[in-house]
C-alpha cells in the first residue's frame, strides 16, 4: 500500500456500498438454503491493470468473514482476458450477496489503474511524473488516488487541505501572486505552495514570490520549453491543459517536472469482470 491508501476511508466506503445494495436483506440470496456452500471464480474479460484487492477483501469481511478468498493477481499487475483474478469459497448466500459490491469496486479501480498505465507507458523514459487531480468520483477520492499509483502515475494534492493551489480567482481575490503566496506561507508554514500562471509575466511573479511549484496553464509546447529555461530549477513546473494522446509525449519532453491530467480519474471505464459459481 502507498501513503495515499486510507483504511478508514475504505472501511467506511465499503460499509456504505453494502448498505446501499443490501439494506434489510438480500431477498434473492435468501432463496438458497442457509447451509449451502459454493465456490466461485472471478475473471477479467479484457486486458487491464488490476486494482482493488483490499476493497474486495473488505466487502466479504463485512458480509461474512468466514468466506475464503484466494488471489491469483495483485494490485498493479497487468492481467489478460479470461485470467482468473481470485477464487471464493463459503456460504452461497454470502458469495452472491457480496458479488456486485465487490466487483463494482474492483472494476472501477482497475479501470482507473488501466487508464493510468496507458499514460505512464506513453511517457516512459522522459522522467516526467503524471499527476492526477481532484476530479474523482465522490466518496472514492483516496481509492482512486491509490489506483492512480497502481497504474504507474502519481498523486497531486488529496484535497483542499494538504497543499495550496493558487489559481486565477484566488490571485484576483488576494490582490496578486506575491500577496497570495505570502499569506499562504503565514497561514500554513511547510505546506506546498503551487501557483497557476497564464503567461511569462505571471511566471516571473510566481518565481519572485518563491512558489514551490508553478502550473503552466495552457502554455504551448514551445512556451513550456522557454519556461523550463527561464525557471532554471528555481521551482518545479507542472503542465496543465491541452494534454491529449497526441501532445502528451511532446509535453513530457519539454523538461517540465509534472503533467496533470484530469482524465486519469474522470475518464476511466470500468473493466469487464465476471463471477461464476461452481
Amino acid at each position: 500500500m502507498t501513503p495515499d491508501y486510507r483504511q478508514e476511508d475504505l472501511t467506511r466506503t465499503v460499509a456504505f456500498a453494502i448498505e446501499e445494495d443490501v439494506r434489510d436483506g438480500d431477498i434473492t440470496a435468501d432463496l438458497i438454503p442457509p447451509g449451502n456452500t459454493a465456490k466461485a471464480r472471478v475473471i477479467t474479460r479484457e486486458h487491464a491493470t488490476l486494482c482493488g484487492v483490499e476493497w474486495v477483501n473488505e466487502v466479504f469481511r463485512q458480509i461474512d468473514p468466514s468466506v475464503a478468498i484466494t488471489w491469483h493477481a495483485q494490485d498493479g499487475d497487468r492481467v489478460k482476458p479470461d485470467q482468473v483474478l481470485f477464487e471464493l469459497e463459503g456460504k452461497a448466500r454470502s458469495l452472491l450477496t457480496g458479488e456486485r459490491c465487490a466487483l463494482n469496486f474492483l472494476q472501477t479501480l482497475s479501470g482507473t489503474a488501466t487508464v493510468c498505465r496507458k499514460y505512464a507507458d506513453m511517457v516512459e523514459g522522459t522522467g516526467v511524473k503524471l499527476l492526477d487531480t481532484r476530479k474523482t468520483l465522490p466518496g472514492l477520492r483516496t481509492a482512486q488516488k491509490y489506483a492512480v499509483t497502481c497504474g504507474g502515475c502519481f498523486n497531486h494534492r488529496v484535497g483542499l487541505y494538504d497543499a495550496f493551489l493558487i489559481k486565477e480567482n484566488h490571485i484576483a481575490a488576494c490582490g496578486g501572486i506575491a500577496e497570495a503566496v505570502q499569506t499562504a506561507r503565514q497561514n500554513a508554514p511547510g505546506k506546498p505552495v503551487e501557483v497557476e500562471v497564464e503567461d511569462f509575466v505571471e511566471l516571473q511573479q510566481a518565481l519572485a514570490a518563491g512558489a514551490d511549484i508553478i502550473m503552466l496553464d495552457d502554455f504551448s509546447v514551445a512556451d513550456m520549453r522557454k519556461a523550463v529555461e527561464l525557471t532554471a530549477g528555481r521551482a518545479k513546473l507542472e503542465a496543465s491543459g491541452g494534454v491529449t494522446d497526441e501532445t502528451l509525449r511532446q509535453i513530457a519532453e519539454t523538461g517540465v517536472d509534472y503533467i496533470s491530467i484530469g482524465g486519469l480519474t474522470k475518464h476511466c471505464r470500468a473493466v469487464d469482470l465476471s463471477m461464476r459459481l461452481s
